[in-house]
């Protein structure tokens, strides 16, 4: 298949390689922890659901648990907002890894599924690169990098995959 086929979100799962990249972006912790000041415990690979301090988790349970939530609570979340919409593999998995980063409601009410709603791809996939702020501070600014300057990394991960320019 032509990585640039498009396909009805409905008939699409994630790749195997768009889940070890967010893996890989996430971590993995045995122990609950609070990532950085100000957020929600997580546990695994960046699973916040029920997650309390002093939790623990091996590695097995965690990638299983990856693998349910991504399957369950966010490529069905995205699929049910996406409607009719098709893309491309890369395109649908970095919506899935964007969901998985920042909550599927919030990409599904967002200006980058409105622009594939239109088709307008290119610009959907750009609408990316503007999630980038964390605790109200902009992370693609010199002075964040330390505080957050893994959450650019990870959304330009996310735009190359967009835009099938990830291997």
């Amino acid at each position: 298949m032509d990585s640039r086929q498009r396909k009805g979100i409905a008939a699409l799962v994630l790749s195997t390689a768009a889940l070890v990249g967010i893996m890989k972006m996430e971590g993995f912790t045995e122990e609950a922890v609070i990532p950085v000041k100000g957020d929600v415990p997580t546990i695994g690979y960046g699973s916040t659901k029920g997650v309390k301090l002093g939790d623990t988790i091996t590695e097995p349970e965690a990638r299983s648990r990856i693998k349910r939530e991504v399957r369950d609570e966010f490529e069905a979340g995205i699929q049910r907002c996406a409607g009719d919409v098709l893309v491309t593999q890369g395109e649908y998995d970095s919506l899935i890894s964007l969901a998985y980063s920042v909550g599927f409601r919030k990409v599904c009410n967002s200006t980058m599924m409105q622009r594939f709603k239109q088709g307008r791809y290119a610009e959907g996939c750009e609408q990316i690169k503007h999630w980038t702020f964390y605790q109200g501070k902009n992370c693609r600014l010199p002075q964040y990098k330390r505080l957050c300057g893994g959450l650019v990394t990870r959304r330009d991960k996310e735009y190359a995959m967009c835009m099938g320019e990830a291997g």
